[in-house]
């Protein structure tokens, strides 16, 4: 598998799996991951008490003197500048750096509000920021955005079930001015894993169809991928050995998603 990979024109080069902070994993899995080459941790406090252990990691990871091998990606989901503003600055300290790669204006249904960008705008101009993301469930918002050249970093959905944005987004954003481009829901949240909602005589997918499936289209740079325990990203991490999926296996894929869309 291809890797590192350039994440969009932002200079950064990231590892082609994404690592969240929201399912539980322990410190030391998030440290084997990175040192696997896994370097696009997102991380936040959406999920309560599920964070702190990326944030170990990532403490650690700074004291040994390879933050700048990093791309820490926080995510705030207050629609409000000063409330984001306020959020940054605390996780800021939690974490043990002096700045976030990627703030990642979360959970946007639609444009967000001027006051918004402005706020994260002035974060980025203070140096606490080094670019400026969102994350969005509507995939015709990220068109939009990229016409007003706003934004460096689209976290958008996109699995075997999920593919609109083949034909909703990735067209209309060229390679040469091309945002980072970072997938989530892989899994489609569990139902490509489960053997009751596959076609009759089909075999449920794996983690890793999922995961290879996603990187198979050349739009994506990093597919997040979230594991609870050490032994699942252990098992998630398997993917970096394995070569390209096949145009029988992408085909397959495809045929489980569109049975489950459909169902």
């Amino acid at each position: 598998m291809e890797h590192p990979r350039p994440l969009g024109n932002t200079g950064l080069m990231a590892g082609r799996l994404g690592i969240s902070s929201s399912y539980g994993a322990p410190a030391a899995a998030f440290e084997e991951a990175f040192e696997r080459g896994c370097n696009y941790f997102t991380w936040g406090t959406f999920i309560r008490g599920r964070s702190s252990e990326m944030a170990k990691a990532v403490r650690d990871i700074v004291r040994k003197g390879q933050r700048d091998k990093l791309i820490l990606a926080v995510f705030t989901y207050w629609h409000n500048a000063w409330l984001t503003e306020k959020t940054l600055i605390k996780g800021l300290k939690k974490l043990g750096t002096d700045y976030v790669d990627v703030l990642l204006l979360g959970w946007h249904p639609r444009h967000p509000a001027k006051a918004v960008m402005e706020g994260a705008e002035k974060l980025q101009n203070q140096g606490l920021a080094r670019y400026l993301g969102l994350s969005s469930h509507r995939r015709t918002l990220f068109p939009e955005l990229f016409r007003e050249g706003l934004l460096d970093v689209y976290h958008i959905r996109y699995n075997a079930v999920h593919r609109g944005a083949e034909q909703e987004v990735f067209p209309f954003i060229p390679d040469s001015q091309k945002p980072g481009i970072v997938s989530f829901t892989a899994t489609c949240w569990g139902k490509l894993l489960k053997a009751k909602k596959m076609p009759q005589g089909e075999e449920p997918l794996t983690a890793a169809d999922c995961y290879r499936f996603v990187l198979s289209d050349p739009a994506v740079d990093v597919c997040m991928i979230g594991a609870k325990t050490k032994e699942e990203l252990h098992e998630d991490l398997k993917i970096l050995d394995m070569p390209p999926l096949s145009q029988d296996e992408i085909g397959r894929i495809k045929k489980t998603g569109d049975y489950i869309y459909h169902s």
